[in-house]
Parts: C-alpha cells; sequence; structure tokens
C-alpha cells in the first residue's frame, strides 16, 4: 500500500517583500490551501519545511517577521515542521528519516520557490527513491537576472525549471490534475 504526504516548502512571510521582484503564480497559496485541505480531510500526512537564517538582518531569521509561514497554509498542532538553512528539505533535517518512519512512498511538493528550495527538494525526493509529484500551479518563483545581466521572467524560470524536473525527478501536476488523481 503506498502512502502519500504533502511537503509545503519555505511558504513565508519573507516572500511577501518586494526585494524579490516580479512573481508568477499568484494563485500558488490559494491552490497550496486546496491541497492542504484535502490532504487534512483524506487525513494524509502534511510536512512543512521552513527556511531559517542566523542573519539577523535576513528576512528569515526567527526573530523577524518573515519567518512566520503564512496564515493561509498555517500548520495544525500535529503537523511535522522541519526548519533548514539550505535549499533542500532534507539537508539538515530528519525529514527523510520522518517520512521513512512513517511508510511514506509518495510526496507531493508544493511551495515558494520553484528555482529554488522547491528544485532542490524535488530533486532530492527523486534520487533519494520517493516517487515524487509537484504541483505546476501550487508553486511560483520570481524573475532573475543571469551571470551576463541579462534578466530572465519569472514564467520562463518557473517553465524552464519544471521541464528540468518532469520525469526524470518528479512527475509534474496542475492542482486539478492532483485532485482528481486523489479522489480516485
Amino acid at each position: 500500500m503506498r502512502s502519500k504526504a504533502l511537503v509545503i516548502v519555505d511558504v513565508q512571510q519573507a516572500f511577501e517583500n518586494n526585494k524579490w521582484g516580479k512573481r508568477n503564480n499568484i494563485q500558488a497559496e490559494d491552490n497550496i490551501s486546496r491541497i492542504l485541505a484535502l490532504f487534512r480531510e483524506t487525513e494524509h500526512p502534511v510536512v512543512y519545511i521552513q527556511h531559517q537564517s542566523d542573519d539577523p538582518n535576513s528576512l528569515f531569521h526567527p526573530e523577524n517577521k518573515g519567518f512566520k509561514i503564512k496564515d493561509i497554509v498555517k500548520p495544525e498542532q500535529d503537523e511535522a515542521i522541519f526548519t533548514k538553512k539550505v535549499n533542500s528539505g532534507f539537508i539538515g533535517t530528519n525529514l527523510e528519516a520522518y517520512l521513512q518512519d512513517n511508510n511514506i512512498t509518495d510526496i507531493v511538493i508544493t511551495g515558494l520557490t520553484t528555482a529554488h528550495c522547491v528544485s532542490t527538494t524535488t530533486r532530492m525526493s527523486g534520487n533519494l527513491g520517493f516517487n515524487t509529484f509537484l504541483i505546476s500551479d501550487a508553486t511560483a518563483t520570481y524573475g532573475l537576472t543571469d551571470q551576463n545581466g541579462t534578466y530572465h521572467p519569472p514564467e520562463q524560470i518557473h517553465e524552464l525549471t519544471l521541464a528540468t524536473l518532469h520525469d526524470e525527478f518528479a512527475t509534474i501536476l496542475t492542482t486539478k490534475e492532483l485532485i482528481k488523481e486523489l479522489k480516485l
């Protein structure tokens, strides 16, 4: 029997800051909330990954409001929260052991940002042998400027990141496709 868990990566107040620039998938948190409700309703485990910085000036420092998980996906008391200091939810945390101890085989990944912590966590999940699903409209990213000074808009970054993950590290689904699959 396969067991599923929802992993919500870095849906924190820090990403409300204007310093990040333009973002795609404005509806990402709404979609994560819909998926979260379904996982709770079906009593599948929900796991939160929360980024933490040791730099007191960072938006992700525990004493700054940016560290807080957004209310739209606020954890409930019995849901696991793993705090990380790098891009992967698996490095420096007990996430892998938690998933194995709970016989989790299938991981559904959502969160922020597609090109960074979501991508890295997804890659590691696939490499560790978990059947991994990344929900394309339940994640978002920001535009980036490359080493040559060329700006790449967020939608382009998002789509290319998904393309690098699909069928190698994860199956890419939309929220609608996931909900349909879970209700079968």
